[in-house]
């Protein structure tokens, strides 16, 4: 009896010993969890405010910078697409989900986006890009520091650089036309730039005013009997309908010169402009830097330090104008927008 009590005991012991075992494990593996946790995925939300080929190109190279320096969806982060279709109200309703879903960043293209993001939340860091002025957008208190929940990258251009080139290409030019989105403040501003640029170098400016689309047919033909050349710059309105602006420009002999390249495939003559798959990626880098602990207001707000020079040489062959040679080589030739 006593040999069976003392087998029992010790097999009593070695089930203990067994148990205590397997409640080690038990919070080892609770252990581990939990450091898994803590590092959860990133949520990004990306509010676009129009699809057009300009902001496409800046929201790609956002997320192709992630991808670069490691931020990748489906591995740890989630990124949520939204598309405004060019109303200032669905850009509201978008962030206003964002801010709900407690994003942890949110992207925003194009002046109007960016600030239905920051009238939607004064916390969750934001990222803009393809905005003008941020300062006159009232999205920021400066350029250096924002002062905000808000960085990112401006599509600012050089107007100087861009009516040097006009003049070079069409020096017998008179009128300049400007056509643009009268409502969109990005726009507005850089008409106002164009205006004193313009006039310094002996060009009248007649302004094209548009609220829509569906206004560019009508508004840009009962004008362009009155312009020497167009000027195009970086609104989102009228880069929804560079194809319809091309072939009107094209079939009345008018030559475009625009602020970014994607006018230039579509009838334009020339640009020196903005290249915005670049500029998503700096956006993108900042958006990085955020990421990993870095304030929006400790990132200064930047522009490109190099442009894109675009000419279209089937349309300076169309309309009769000679590139000279000494601005052909150093320009990246493209082809079409001609019928």
């Amino acid at each position: 009896m006593v040999g069976k009590r003392k087998i029992a005991m010790i097999l009593g012991m070695l089930l203990m010993g067994t148990g205590l075992i397997g409640c080690g494990n038990s919070t080892a593996d609770n252990s581990g969890q939990s450091a898994g946790n803590n590092e959860a995925k990133k949520n990004i939300g990306i509010v676009q405010l129009v699809q057009h080929d300009a902001l496409d190109s800046a929201n790609k190279g956002f997320v192709d910078a992630l991808k670069e320096k490691g931020y990748e969806e489906g591995k740890n982060i989630t990124i949520e697409q939204q598309n405004a279709q060019g109303e200032q109200a669905n850009a509201q309703t978008i962030c206003s989900q964002f801010t709900d879903a407690k994003k942890d960043l949110i992207f925003a293209i194009a002046t109007p986006a960016a600030q239905a993001a920051y009238n939607s939340t004064k916390d969750i860091p934001i990222v803009f890009t393809a905005v003008t002025d941020p300062v006159a957008a009232k999205i920021a208190n400066d350029w250096k520091s924002s002062g905000t929940n808000v960085t990112g990258t401006s599509d600012k251009v050089p107007v100087d650089q861009q009516i040097d080139l006009l003049k070079k290409l069409i020096p017998d030019a008179k009128t300049l036309g400007v056509i643009y989105n009268t409502s969109e403040a990005n726009s507005v501003i850089q008409v106002d730039e164009l205006k004193k640029a313009a006039e310094a170098k002996g060009l009248s400016v007649k302004e094209i005013g548009v609220t829509n689309v569906n206004e560019i047919n009508q508004n840009l033909s009962s004008a362009l009997g009155d312009i020497d050349v167009l000027y195009t710059p970086t609104d989102n309105t009228v880069a929804s309908g560079y194809a319809l602006v091309g072939n009107l420009c094209v079939e009345n002999n008018v030559p475009i010169i625009g602020a970014e390249e994607a006018v230039v495939d579509k009838g334009g003559l020339a640009s020196i402009g903005i290249d915005y798959y670049k500029l998503g990626q700096e956006a993108g880098y900042k958006a990085v830097e955020i990421l990993e602990g870095k304030k929006p207001s400790d990132i200064e707000i930047t522009t490109l330090s190099e442009m894109s020079f675009t000419i279209n040489t089937d349309v300076a062959e169309k309309l009769g104008i000679t590139i000279p040679d000494d601005i052909l080589k150093d320009a990246k030739k493209v082809t079409g927008g001609v019928k």
